[in-house]
């Protein structure tokens, strides 16, 4: 993973777009974990300039809520 523009592009649409989903579901269930979640997966990609770092993080914070309500619910 290099620094392509058109793949850090890419990715920031599709993490986006996964935190949106996040979002809206943890709003409509009243989820906090997913809400926060959505919110730093829609946010983390302006701020993280290492694709393979962005990718990392972005999977944590999509397996997080499953983890969370896996172990501790």
């Amino acid at each position: 993973m290099g620094s392509d523009p058109s793949l850090r592009q890419f990715l920031t649409l599709v993490i986006g777009s996964i935190g949106l989903g996040y979002v809206l579901y943890g709003r409509k269930q009243a989820h906090a974990v997913a809400l926060g979640s959505g919110v730093l997966l829609v946010v983390v990609p302006y701020g993280i300039s290492h694709l393979p770092a962005l990718v990392v993080i972005a999977l944590l914070l999509m397996v997080l809520p499953f983890l969370l309500h896996r172990f501790l619910v």
